[in-house]
């Protein structure tokens, strides 16, 4: 028994402009392992909507001006209190996501760290002095840069990581002091309200920040509203890209996800080691992550050893409800997702790939899946699953390995199994991707440091430095008749 299988409380409310505010049309949220509704959250009216936006445009001077400690006191606090609050937190994670349990509390944990490390930032978030007299024409002048914010923030969060991902919308676009709206994904969005709330204790003035569960078409006014100028979204490519070209004149960040390869090299001494990690993070959060383990490309000389490793560790991991401790793979995020990842798996199959282990559906739940011989223009390898789904193949050299990675549209992160110094030194100089890990999967993330893609994986970075340089634009001020 768990908080949401009781009985359905009022209807959460949104957060306009820093204050909760109900309204009459209301969205439920269902658990996706068995389809219970679990909560219903408060739909803003058009009125509301407006005086989000208005509010945040009017406070943005306000905000920007608000002292650090201000701000990155409302960060510790955030931080603090999700701690505070984690096994309720993780809870209503797996509650609206389905995630087990155990990714749930690793996601609280992250958020946890996410918000510490803003506050961190926006204490030391202070600019360059600049000598110029470097040149005749720069004698006696010093130049003072700072970066600023470029404007109130819309951040449209994913439903795949409900509380991380708007953390990191929500927390650089505070530590710059930036207003932000946050448009949660209509299925996850408990995470968000939640840190509505959490902000709402801060001091931070009115209309620093708002969360709105709306539609498709309500969120698309969002983007072309010209009072929001910074859009940061994270999410699946088409929807992506088509917001970017809804909005040619505003600073867009796109996340939009990929098909993460692990190389496993010929020099690498612990096939036990990269079969688990491979198998876990292949399958972590059932395979709803955008860096999940999607390839796996093996040099031949250990591909007889690491296969049997791999298919073993996959087929140890234990699926079911996300609420029991033991389980390690959870259900998609709604049945419609798991019929299209099992059509996937049946069509590579049918085209001539093999099926190793796994491949299974019930409900929304997909089988940890390997596949063998998969053609290269199968979605499975081509596409990104987002499933529950391995690819696995098997080369003869380094280069050909990475030319595989490479033979991709998408470029976000890859791992590489890999003790030599040189081959490593190469994935960095030669895979066109935005991160590349060295000695484990791609599926490594650490919150504060520079995360995002290249290609059709999206543009911008994510991490609190480099998001918070997403957001803002240099300012110089240059003074005049001083002696340096």
């Amino acid at each position: 028994m768990n908080a949401f299988e009781e009985e359905l409380p009022t209807p959460r409310p949104a957060w306009i402009a820093g204050r909760a505010e109900r309204s009459d049309q209301t969205l439920p949220v269902h658990h996706p392992f068995d389809g219970d509704e679990i909560a219903s959250v408060c739909v803003p009216t058009a009125d509301q909507v407006e005086r989000a936006v208005a509010a945040a445009a009017e406070v943005a001077r306000e905000l920007r001006t608000t002292p650090a400690h201000v701000r990155a006191a409302a960060l510790d606090h955030v931080s603090r209190a999700l701690a505070e609050r984690a096994e309720e937190v993780a809870e209503t994670i797996t509650a609206e996501n389905g995630k087990p349990l155990r990714w749930a509390t690793i996601e609280v944990n992250r958020a946890v760290s996410t918000f510490r490390f803003a506050a961190e930032e926006a204490r030391r978030f202070t600019g360059e002095v600049q000598r110029l007299d470097t040149d005749p024409g720069g004698v006696g002048r010093l130049a003072v840069t700072r970066r600023v914010p470029r404007g109130p923030v819309l951040g449209i969060a994913p439903f795949n990581f409900p509380l991380n991902l708007v953390a990191h919308k929500v927390a650089p676009a505070i530590a710059v002091g930036a207003p932000i709206i946050v448009k949660p994904a209509p299925r996850t969005p408990l995470s968000a309200l939640l840190l509505g709330e959490l902000l709402a204790e801060t001091d931070l003035p009115e209309g620093a920040f708002s969360v709105l569960v709306v539609g498709n078409e309500d969120t698309r006014a969002l983007v072309k509203d010209p009072r929001l100028p910074v859009v940061s979204f994270t999410g699946s490519g088409p929807v992506g890209w088509s917001l970017m070209d809804a909005a040619p004149r505003k600073q867009v960040v796109l996340e939009l996800g990929g098909n993460g390869a692990a190389v496993v090299c010929a020099d690498w001494p612990d096939l036990d080691f990269a079969a688990s990690r491979i198998a876990t993070f292949g399958n972590y959060q059932a395979g709803q992550s955008c860096i999940a383990v999607q390839r796996v490309i093996v040099e031949r000389p250990v591909a007889e050893a690491f296969l049997p490793k791999l298919l073993d560790a996959v087929g140890a991991l234990k699926t079911g409800d996300p609420h029991d401790p033991s389980v390690e793979v959870g259900p998609l995020v709604d049945e419609a997702a798991a019929e299209r990842v099992s059509k996937w798996v049946d069509e590579a199959v049918g085209a001539g790939a093999r099926l190793l282990v796994g491949g299974k559906r019930d409900g929304a739940t997909v089988e940890p899946t390997v596949l063998s011989e998969v053609p290269h223009d199968a979605k499975v390898w081509a596409e990104e699953v987002f499933g529950p789904v391995l690819a696995v193949s098997v080369v003869d050299s380094v280069d050909e390995a990475f030319a595989q990675v490479n033979d991709s549209q998408y470029g976000l992160q890859t791992g590489v199994f890999t003790r030599d110094v040189r081959v490593a030194f190469r994935a960095r100089a030669e895979l066109d991707v935005g991160g590349v890990i060295v000695g484990d999967v791609p599926s490594f993330r650490a919150d504060q440091m520079p995360y995002g893609g290249v290609k059709a994986s999206g543009v911008g970075r994510e991490g609190l430095r480099s998001a918070m340089a997403d957001l803002t634009e240099e300012r110089v001020m240059v003074l005049t008749g001083l002696e340096l």
